[in-house]
């Protein structure tokens, strides 16, 4: 596997890490592979390890070449630099996609909370979109946005027939980005004629990642076998909307 961290913008301390499966004889249904581009949650304030790299390994363990964009928090998170942090680093997987035996037209981002807004507007308004979107309870109204570390715009209005396939979960009685986000963001999907599918758990805290005790920090409540369901659920959705390796 290659490994590598990649300084994007010093000034802001943004940066991309890779994972790349390596390639073998012993794999001759595998040419390039898809990828995933992470963006952990964190409010804009911070971007959560417990979103970032369990999460990439997770994909890189079913086959997936993965990275993880630490991008604009803080003071830094002054709209668009956020957007223009995915832009670059989707951009920059597309450009390096021979070399890396990347799939450039399989390329997924997948986003929680804040990182889950960057996801939705990257797939909504990036100049360079993503071919599918995965959302963890994904901050998207006007209302929630604007209480973010800086005020970020809603989605909710802004997608259209060009959004990519889109995949959401969310639990119902999330306190801190209610599921009314997720809820608004398929309503405009649905409207829009865009393709999604979406899961919304009954009980369950915000920022409950891959709902394992590796990605618990030692909270109970962030342990949820019902929940965790999400990841294989994801991805089935993947394979549905990339395909599978050929097997005979």
């Amino acid at each position: 596997m290659i490994y590598e961290k990649i300084p994007m913008d010093p000034a802001r301390n943004t940066s991309l890490t890779c994972y790349v499966l390596d390639g073998s004889v012993e794999f001759p249904n595998i040419g390039k592979r898809p990828a995933l581009l992470v963006l952990p949650g964190g409010g804009y304030n911070m971007c959560s390890d417990r979103e970032a790299e369990p999460v990439a390994m997770a994909y890189l363990n079913e086959g997936y070449h993965a990275f993880v964009l630490r991008y604009s928090v803080g003071s830094d998170s002054v709209w668009p630099a956020p957007l223009e942090d995915a832009e670059y680093a989707l951009e920059f997987i597309k450009a390096k996609s021979d070399d890396w035996m990347i799939d450039a037209d399989k390329i997924a981002v997948i986003g929680f909370s804040a990182g889950g807004h960057l996801a939705a507007a990257l797939s909504t308004l990036g100049r360079s979109k993503p071919n599918a979107v995965l959302l963890g309870y994904p901050c998207i109204t006007e209302e929630r946005c604007s209480k973010l570390r800086t005020p970020q715009p809603g989605l909710d209005n802004k997608v259209t027939p060009e959004n990519p396939p889109t995949f959401l979960f969310t639990t119902s009685d999330d306190a801190v980005v209610p599921a009314e986000n997720t809820l608004a963001f398929v309503k405009a999907l649905a409207d829009a004629g865009v393709a999604y599918e979406a899961h919304v758990f009954q009980s369950g805290p915000h920022g409950i990642s891959l709902a394992k005790s590796h990605t618990s920090a030692g909270r109970e409540d962030f342990v949820n076998p019902r929940i965790s369901k999400w990841f294989d659920l994801s991805v089935g959705w993947l394979k549905d909307i990339f395909g599978d390796y050929p097997s005979e």
